[in-house]
């Protein structure tokens, strides 16, 4: 927990108030200042009730501060997919995604009403069958945590607990007709899980225990917690960590499991139809990790456990939004920097585990016919989809990888990087915070500290909301081993402007003061190592050295430092040779170029590329995809950059008749448990307009996939294969994409597209963008345009 002095940290409108007192330079120098002397919090480990450990790849650890690797500080980052929504053929390749975009863990919830689709019957074959998908998370070297509720929320029907438990038992409690359920489930889960736990050599890591638990009563509250983590226990479910979510009032027994915490850029959950206030996950953290409403379907009636726990556990996360759902209600469209701010923003306020929610999407799967998603009509808060679970996630429900991952991918290779050295480090918040979340105007920063090196982090980016330019800017930060105010001339922050630059960081030996770049990753060759960080700002960044330092670029001295400004390059590394002959080289790409950037092994050694393409690491090389776009282009760094053109077969439009004219819409009806608008009853859909098309068998390369994309305009649209829904979705603006190859078998044959007409008067939520694409009329349901989208693909040997 960080210890913040507020005696010396003011509001901004604490600040106006003092402005007739201040000149304006002293008023811009006090609002930029910060003191990061004050020493954290001291170090303990042993205190919390954690398993074990030990293990054949090492040991795993939590101290109150961080987790810990081989008893070193480990900051990871994790990302969940769901197997079971999910085609198992393609596990693999999904997997081999997320490891490339940084992810070290992967989470999954084990749904329980997607294995037993039968009373009694606990079916753990094909998509289901967890243990296949565990181990290829082994295979290819990624950590597994497992989120086996029983009651596990996941946007599923009756939170994942199937329909005759929910009915016949008192659910969430120890009531014991309950509890002998969730060991017959458990019991199946452990069996399928033989020797993949951390203590036996295998990748399981950790056990979240229920999920937004926060009921009081008899045999609920934290009784309930600890009655479930015993349980598991006594099964043999021996991991290192064992969590508990830590919002909306979370009660759990202390010590004996820990908090991870999250947040969303958006509530598609809420039930109001206008433009939400700004988000609190925008604003660093400076004496709480407990973000606002994250959706649970329940109401705690007293303060949750977790702030009070913050002295004895670790700042943990595990549901930072990679997106949100489009719910029917509310259909908030993310940008990549929503996303992006938002979790650098939350690790700048001390998150050292990066934990996501949800990383890649999926489709919910059928049980014998039945549908499994949440909807107000089956108690449920939300009506989700019936089977789309896209979620605007990184990696999208048919594996195609979306620009908030370039956004992301930054941000972990530099914790898998420099990790180690930034999880000790204590939040510090400057002596002027912003009045409140509302507050568009004051800057928003914090610095993470040790010692006399630390890592100053800047959000500038308030998603659908201006924030204001911050001209003439420099910054004044204390560290215990002196003063710096960096950089050396006022840079412009921007509206919109998000990143994080290091101070006194040790390059190998070689001593970096400030620099005007985010480090992202450390690679070596032959000569030595290279430090690759990305340019923040337009212009060359700027570098700044202790004196004696020699750099091969111009350089002056100022104020007892050496101080660079270098045009960003990446072909031109900058050496750099501390005072005592130590030589480290920099190579600094620009911000663009940082969107294009993937980090993974080729033949054992790590190795840095740029391309616009997704990237896929292989033993002997790199595996290039694109969408629609047949010329690739690549530079595996430092070297020179590479071209070449696949095969084209070009984008094909895809003839379409309509079969159905479109009846009216019945009005919304109001209700449910959110007293909020209503997604129609399946009778409705007669109302939809239904349009017909043939997709050719020959679409799909060997090998490869095609997407079809539907340009549309209404509420609701379903795909059907005669009397099978393949997919389905609420209208949000967006061109519907949809892979297919998992339908290679149904190609060649007739399709069916319906669309359930919109509403002018629709009490949905859309955004602005999606809203005036809407044409004027009392309802709309229309097919604009069909496409094919090839998928090119191309092996590079490197």
């Amino acid at each position: 927990m960080p210890d913040i002095d507020r005696r010396t940290a003011l509001t901004a409108t604490g600040l106006a108030g003092l402005g007739l007192a201040l000149p304006a330079d002293a008023l811009a120098q006090t609002a930029n200042s910060l003191d990061a002397r004050k020493p954290g919090l001291p170090l303990k480990s042993g205190h919390l009730h954690m398993g074990t450990g030990a293990g054949p790849q090492g040991r795993i650890g939590i101290t109150n501060l961080y987790l810990t690797r081989d008893d070193r500080p480990w900051l990871p980052v994790m990302g969940e997919f769901h197997f079971t929504r999910f085609p198992s053929e393609y596990w693999e390749e999904e997997l081999l995604k997320m490891k490339a975009a940084g992810v070290g863990i992967v989470a999954s919830y084990v749904l329980w009403n997607h294995v037993e689709l039968a009373p009694g019957t606990l079916d753990w074959t094909g998509d289901r069958d967890i243990g296949r998908f565990v181990r290829l998370c082994q295979k290819h070297g990624l950590l597994f945590f497992l989120r086996p509720g029983p009651w596990g929320h996941a946007e599923a029907r009756f939170g994942g607990i199937p329909d005759w438990i929910a009915g016949s038992t008192r659910t969430r409690s120890n009531d014991p007709a309950y509890m002998a359920q969730v060991e017959r489930f458990w019991r199946g889960l452990h069996d399928q899980l033989g020797g993949l736990m951390w203590k036996d050599g295998g990748p399981i890591i950790g056990m979240q225990v229920e999920n937004e638990y926060n009921l009081g009563g008899p045999g609920q509250g934290r009784e309930h917690i600890a009655a479930l983590k015993a349980l598991a226990l006594r099964i043999g479910f021996d991991v290192p960590l064992y969590t508990v979510t830590g919002w909306d009032q979370t009660v759990y027994p202390k010590g004996e499991v820990v908090p991870v915490h999250g947040g969303y850029p958006d509530e598609p959950w809420s039930a109001k139809t206008v433009k939400l206030p700004p988000k609190e996950n925008y604003l660093f953290r400076f004496d709480s990790r407990v973000s606002g409403d994250l959706g649970a379907q329940t109401r705690g009636g007293r303060r949750g456990d977790a702030d009070s726990d913050m002295e004895d556990t670790p700042f943990l996360g595990a549901e930072y939004g990679g997106g949100v759902p489009v719910m029917y209600r509310r259909r908030p469209l993310l940008q990549p920097a929503d996303v992006a701010a938002a979790v650098t923003t939350q690790v700048g306020s001390g998150v050292n585990l990066l934990g996501y929610y949800m990383f890649h999407g999926g489709a919910n799967p059928m049980a014998n016919g039945r549908m499994l998603e949440e909807t107000q009509r089956s108690g449920g808060y939300n009506d989700c989809p019936a089977i789309a679970y896209d979620f605007q996630a990184p990696i999208g429900q048919y594996g195609e990888v979306n620009p908030v991952s370039a956004a992301l991918r930054p941000l972990h290779y530099f914790l898998a990087a420099y990790g180690e050295t930034l999880a000790p480090m204590t939040v510090h918040a400057p002596a002027v915070l912003p009045a409140d979340k509302d507050d568009l105007k004051t800057l928003r920063w914090a610095v993470r500290a040790k010692g006399d090196t630390g890592f100053l982090f800047v959000n500038n980016h308030v998603r659908q909301y201006g924030t204001a330019a911050h001209p003439g800017t420099q910054f004044n930060v204390t560290l215990a081993g002196g003063a710096v105010r960096l950089p050396s001339r006022p840079v412009t922050i921007a509206p919109g402007d998000n990143f994080f630059w290091p101070i006194g960081m040790d390059l190998d030996g070689v001593r970096l003061d400030w620099a005007t770049a985010q480090p992202v990753t450390r690679i070596a060759d032959s000569d030595g190592p290279i430090h690759v960080m990305a340019a923040c700002l337009p212009g060359p960044v700027e570098l700044a050295f202790p004196a004696g330092t020699k750099v091969d670029a111009p350089a002056r001295s100022e104020g007892g430092r050496v101080i660079v400004q270098v045009p960003p390059s990446a072909t031109r590394p900058v050496r750099v040779t501390g005072a005592d002959g130590r030589s480290v080289r920099l190579l600094l790409i620009e911000r663009d170029a940082a969107k294009r950037i993937w980090v993974g092994e080729i033949g054992g050694e790590r190795r840095v590329v740029l391309s616009a393409a997704d990237v896929l690491f292989g033993p002997n090389g790199l595996e290039l995809r694109q969408r629609g776009e047949a010329r690739f282009a690549w530079q595996i760094l430092p070297g020179k950059a590479a071209m070449m053109t696949a095969k084209a077969t070009g984008l094909a439009p895809l003839p379409f008749s309509q079969t159905r004219e479109a009846g009216t819409a019945p009005p919304i009806e109001i209700g449910g448990p959110a007293k909020a608008a209503m997604q129609p009853l399946p009778e409705a859909h007669k109302a939809a307009a239904a349009f017909s098309f043939t997709i050719p068998k020959d679409v799909l390369a060997e090998g490869g996939d095609a997407f079809l994309e539907i340009d549309w305009r209404g509420d609701i649209g379903r795909l059907f294969d005669g009397p099978d829904m393949l997919d389905d979705a609420y209208w949000d603006g967006r061109v519907w994409r949809i892979g297919l190859k998992r339908f290679a078998a149904r190609l060649g044959r007739p399709w069916t597209l319906t669309v359930m007409p919109l509403r002018a008067d629709a009490p949905i939520y859309l955004d602005d963008a999606a809203r005036a694409k809407l044409p004027p009329g009392e309802q709309v349901a229309t097919l604009e345009v069909l496409r094919i989208v090839p998928e090119y693909r191309l092996e590079v040997k490197a």
